[in-house]
């Protein structure tokens, strides 16, 4: 990609995730606005900040240490993973807490989310 002044620029492998993800939460949401209500694009929301905030911790973390040793990064990645589940797990366990909550628009976007990592595996070599 070109950027500002000719620059090229390049996007991480993390990066074009993120951004993937960011892309397809912002979709659905607006798409469970349109077609369903607000409390379904509210519970779409959730969905996506419970898949993107763990993943972003995530990258982040792997992150910290590229380039270092092998021991490091293997430790960064499986740190960066436990952290991932307990946010995960700690997003879910709030959002149950909502009485007003559209399971289906939830979990749809939240696993649609996930399935951008699918996608960059199938597509790695562009």
């Amino acid at each position: 990609m070109i950027g500002f002044f000719g620059r090229k620029i390049k996007f991480s492998v993390f990066s074009k995730v993120i951004v993937g993800q960011i892309f397809i939460i912002l979709l659905t949401i607006v798409a469970f606005y349109f077609l369903g209500n607000e409390l379904s694009a509210k519970s779409s929301f959730y969905g996506g900040i419970a898949a993107l905030i763990p993943n972003l911790y995530f990258a982040r973390k792997v992150s910290q240490h590229k380039g270092q040793e092998a021991k490091k990064v293997v430790q960064s990645f499986y740190a960066g993973e436990s952290g991932k589940l307990i946010m995960t797990a700690m997003f879910f366990a709030a959002i149950f807490q909502d009485p007003k909550l559209d399971v289906i628009a939830m979990l749809a976007t939240y696993m649609l989310a996930l399935t951008v990592f699918w996608f960059a595996l199938l597509i790695r070599k562009y």
